[in-house]
C-alpha cells in the first residue's frame, strides 16, 4: 500500500472515531445544564468516553498526516459528518432520511473531486519557529474574537473549534515530519517543544469549544467544525508548507466545484440533523426545500395569564364586525 492510500485509509478510520465522539459529546451536552463548568464534566464517564474517542481519532489523524499532505488529509475530515448521520440516527432510534442520503452523496462526490486534485506526495516541509509562533498568535486572536459574547455563540464556538483543530493538525504535521526526519538533526529543540505545546493547547481548546457548541444541537455546529477545520489547515499548507494542487492552476476549477458540492452536502446534512434533533418538529414534515432552522432552538414556556383583580370584570373578546 503506497503512502497516499495509507493516508486515506487512516483518515477514514479517524473520521469514524471523531463522529462517534461528536455524537457522544452532543448527547452529553443535551443532558448537561449550560451553567455546568468544566470541572463538573471531568467527573462524568460519558465525558471521558468522548475524550477517549477523540484521542483515538487524533492518533489516527496524526498517523495519516505522516503519509499525506494537509490538502489531502484534512478534506477527508468532512466524512466525520457523513459517519455521524447513521450513528446519530441509530442513537435516536430512527431511520436515515432522504435529505440525509442526498447530503451524504454530495459530500462524497465533492470529496472525490478534491482528492483528484490534492497533492499526493508525502509531506517534507515544516514550519519554522517564527512561523509556528505567528500561526499560534493569529489563531489565538481569531478564537478570542469568535468567543466574545454575542449572537449565535454555538456557531461561533464551532468555527473557533474547527479553526483550532485545523491549526493543531498543521502543527502536528510539522512535529511528526521533524521527529521522523532521518537527516540527523536534533530530536529535541526549542522549536519542537514550542510546537508540541501549541498542539496540546489548540487540541484541548478545540475539544472544549466543540463541547460548548453542541449545546445548541449537533447538526449545524458539527457542519461548521467540519468546514472550518480543512480550510484552516489547507491555508497553512498552501501558504507556508509549499503544498500544491496537482495539475497546476487548471486543477483549481474541479477543486472549487468539489468544494462547492461538499459544502452543499454538509449544509443538507446539518439541516436534516437540526430538524431531527428538534423535539417540536412534526414527524412527517418534509425536509427538502423547507426553511429549517440551522440549530435547535427550544422556546421558553408561555407564562400563564394572571387573573384580573377583584371587582374587575373579565375581558370579553371582541366580536368580528358584520
Amino acid at each position: 500500500m503506497n503512502a497516499t492510500l495509507l493516508a486515506v485509509a487512516l483518515s477514514l478510520v479517524s473520521a469514524a472515531a471523531y463522529a462517534a465522539a461528536a455524537v457522544a459529546q452532543s448527547r452529553l451536552a443535551g443532558r448537561t445544564d449550560p451553567a455546568t463548568g468544566v470541572l463538573r464534566l471531568l467527573g462524568r464517564g460519558a465525558w471521558w468516553s468522548a475524550v477517549g474517542l477523540n484521542a483515538a481519532g487524533a492518533l489516527l489523524h496524526v498517523a495519516a498526516l505522516n503519509f499525506g499532505p494537509l490538502t489531502l488529509v484534512q478534506p477527508l475530515g468532512a466524512l466525520t459528518l457523513v459517519v455521524a448521520v447513521p450513528l446519530g440516527a441509530r442513537a435516536a432510534g430512527r431511520r436515515v432520511g432522504r435529505t440525509e442520503w442526498r447530503g451524504t452523496a454530495l459530500t462524497l462526490l465533492g470529496l472525490g473531486a478534491l482528492l483528484l486534485t490534492a497533492g499526493g506526495s508525502a509531506p517534507h516541509q515544516t514550519l519554522s519557529l517564527p512561523e509556528a509562533l505567528g500561526v499560534g498568535a493569529a489563531t489565538m486572536a481569531v478564537v478570542a474574537g469568535l468567543s466574545r459574547p454575542g449572537a449565535r455563540p454555538g456557531l461561533r464556538h464551532a468555527a473557533a473549534s474547527g479553526i483550532t483543530s485545523g491549526v493543531a493538525s498543521a502543527l502536528t504535521q510539522t512535529l511528526t515530519v521533524a521527529v521522523t526526519d532521518h537527516s540527523g538533526g536534533p530530536l529535541f529543540s526549542w522549536r519542537l517543544l514550542t510546537v508540541a505545546l501549541l498542539v496540546s493547547a489548540f487540541a484541548m481548546g478545540g475539544l472544549l469549544l466543540s463541547q460548548t457548541a453542541y449545546r445548541g444541537g449537533l447538526g449545524a455546529p458539527l457542519a461548521v467544525v467540519t468546514l472550518a477545520n480543512p480550510v484552516a489547515a489547507a491555508a497553512i499548507g498552501l501558504a507556508l508548507l509549499g503544498e500544491r494542487l496537482q495539475g497546476g492552476p487548471v486543477s483549481l476549477v474541479p477543486a472549487l466545484l468539489g468544494a462547492a458540492a461538499a459544502v452543499r452536502g454538509v449544509i443538507l446534512l446539518s439541516r436534516a440533523q437540526a430538524r431531527n434533533t428538534d423535539p417540536d418538529a412534526p414527524a412527517g414534515a418534509p425536509a427538502p426545500g423547507d426553511q429549517v432552522p440551522s440549530r435547535v432552538v427550544i422556546g421558553s414556556p408561555r407564562h400563564a395569564q394572571a387573573p384580573p383583580p377583584a371587582g374587575v370584570p373579565d375581558p370579553v373578546p371582541a366580536r368580528a364586525s358584520g
